[in-house]
């Protein structure tokens, strides 16, 4: 046990956020235990290889002593000859890292690791046949990481882990580079643009790009992180990130591509603060520290604070009909957002 593990990625469709779409899993095997995982990504790049092999040791705490792959392009970069092949650079990398053994099947040999091809099957089947449509990537993620840990109730994991290789520190993936910001307060990485701060506009900033993400750093210090753009021509913008342009032009709040985005905040925007941008902009400076879903709570709680107080003024406090009514006030908030299925 602890000697041998087999890896290979299975495709699956998924619809998430209402478009169907294949999606790819990353399956590892253990033949000797019957224990198998996987993780959910939407391409199966360098990158995502490179990301499978860190999360999947990171979870066991350990690492097989051999690694059994097909003949992809992530593992074979040409072959010499009618036997021998030339591995990837950056697997020979993981593997003097880890002290993990690279093997390599015969081509057309789907029965060398035969016990990962099954097992692909099995999750795709297991995970993903009841349960198809999320409302995001993570959720998808999330379901796949709670049906695995159902369905390997029966290997042998625990005993196995007694016989795996010492646990080291997970290897540092990021690809590093050096970008200029653009005068509209973005970066271009891998054809596609991404906001920072508009103080930033004209300096260089580094970037650490990751499989699923990337983080932007300007004088050793983090100043933005964004989930990477599947595709091309796209952007990627966090509203709080032009703060300093908006209190200059308030006026141009409305319809700009930034609140586009955020749809949320882009629905709180026209509902409450429409023709008072200033006011709109004010309370996104006083919560810059918030972004997405959790700016788009606070903002909506704020006005439903100020809806409550609104309604009791002059009127005598009864404290546990205005309680009442803040949940009311509450359930149709959620409601609007999404954050629960009706108003009551």
């Amino acid at each position: 046990m602890g000697a041998r593990v087999e890896f290979d990625f299975g495709e699956v469709k998924l619809e998430i956020e209402g478009v169907v779409k294949t999606y790819y899993l990353a399956v590892w095997a253990s033949p000797a235990s019957d224990y198998y995982w996987a993780y959910l990504y939407t391409n199966q790049k360098k990158a995502v290889f490179q990301d499978a092999h860190v999360r999947f040791f990171e979870n066991l705490g350990g690492v097989y002593a051999e690694l059994v792959y097909d003949n992809m392009r992530n593992v074979v970069t040409r072959f010499i000859g009618r036997n021998e092949k030339e591995l990837n650079p950056q697997l020979i990398q993981l593997a003097t890292y880890y002290g993990f053994n690279i093997n390599v099947t015969n081509c057309f040999s789907g029965n060398e690791k035969g016990t990962v091809e099954s097992r692909v099957k099995h999750v795709r089947q297991n995970c993903f046949t009841k349960k198809y449509q999320f409302q995001s990537l993570d959720e998808a993620r999330q379901h796949l990481e709670e049906s695995l840990r159902t369905l390997n109730q029966e290997s042998r994991l625990e005993e196995e882990k007694g016989h795996l290789l010492k646990y080291r520190p997970p290897f540092e993936l990021a690809e590093l580079c050096q970008l200029s910001v653009t005068k509209y307060a973005t970066i271009h990485y891998q054809k596609n643009q991404y906001s920072v701060p508009d103080y930033l506009v004209g300096k260089r900033v580094q970037i650490k790009a990751y499989a699923d993400y990337l983080v932007v750093y300007a004088n050793e210090q983090e100043v933005a992180r964004h989930n990477k753009i599947e595709g091309s021509h796209g952007f990627q913008l966090d509203i709080s990130h032009y703060i300093k342009t908006l209190k200059k032009k308030p006026g141009a709040l409305e319809h700009s591509l930034v609140l586009q985005q955020t749809p949320g905040l882009e629905t709180l925007y026209h509902k409450y603060y429409s023709g008072h941008p200033k006011e709109f902009i004010e309370q996104l400076e006083k919560y810059h520290s918030l972004s997405g879903e959790a700016l788009c709570q606070q903002l909506a709680y704020d006005q439903l604070v100020q809806r409550v107080t609104t309604e009791n003024e002059g009127v005598p406090k009864n404290q546990e009909a205005i309680l009442h009514q803040t949940e009311a006030t509450l359930h149709q908030l959620n409601a609007l957002y999404g954050l629960e299925e009706s108003l009551c």
